[in-house]
């Protein structure tokens, strides 16, 4: 597998990343995971618009799913015609709440260009690769998944606070996209959000070989992320996502 971070901005892009979207590729198959506030631009520097397959949307927060809105013109007036349609994986309300956000009658919503897809939790195929998802600790519906091919796994966070079920999900991954939004404070909002500290304690329980910080929010000093998450016990490489960061697994 190879993963592409196209954008890691936690809550609200950065001036150095738009909010979070990660691509995943294999066998010639190219998924995103979210698509976030401001990636529809940063993901035309590293891959063709229309070469995407499919698209799994965590969960309905604008920071990983507003720029389907983007994504939905350019693919529904594509000057040579509308593109293919493509598989979109997300909570059951997504083909209402996409279309909302664009100010669409719900049908067609985006459908033309959107082939919706409930995600459910458990084990599932999508192209190439074994999707496991879970339910994580957040204010609403969010899921976190485990991407499996040829014996490697990715596994990736979504948004969740502490999560046992985050934990298996990351069980022996090669790689952990697991989110970091909060430095260690007091009195931090519960089942919101991971700290740097938690997300390299969530990776030491699952045993992780790789864990890579994402959701870094702006306001944050993320050097001071990244010393908070050496400090976590996680003896594995511990990275800080940036835009344009690919890890061959």
């Amino acid at each position: 597998m190879r993963v592409t971070v196209i954008g890691c901005s936690g809550s609200f892009p950065g001036p150095d990343s738009p909010a979070s979207c990660y691509l995943i590729q294999a066998d010639g198959f190219s998924m995103l995971l979210d698509l976030g506030s401001g990636a529809l631009g940063s993901l035309q520097r590293f891959h063709p618009l229309y070469g995407i397959d499919a698209i799994c949307l965590s969960h309905l927060h604008p920071d990983h799913c507003h720029d389907m809105c983007g994504y939905w013109v350019a693919r529904r007036y594509r000057p040579e015609g509308m593109a293919p349609r493509i598989p979109v994986h997300g909570p059951a309300v997504t083909p209402r709440r996409m279309a909302e956000a664009y100010d669409l009658p719900p049908d067609p919503g985006m459908s033309e260009a959107f082939d919706f897809h409930t995600l459910r939790t458990g084990p599932f195929e999508i192209g190439p690769f074994r999707v496991t998802t879970a339910l994580m600790s957040h204010p609403i519906e969010a899921y976190g998944f485990r991407i499996e091919h040829e014996g490697k796994v990715v596994a990736y966070s979504g948004d969740t606070g502490e999560s046992d079920e985050l934990v298996e999900l990351a069980r022996d991954a090669d790689l952990f996209l697991c989110e970091a939004s909060f430095l260690d404070a007091p009195d931090l909002p519960p089942k919101l959000h991971l700290t740097a500290r938690e997300a390299g304690e969530h990776a030491a329980r699952a045993g992780a070989d790789r864990l890579v910080l994402t959701h870094l929010v702006p306001w944050n000093d993320t050097d001071q992320s990244l010393v908070e998450a050496k400090g976590s016990g996680f003896g594995g490489t511990i990275d800080l996502a940036h835009v344009g960061a690919v890890y061959e697994l």
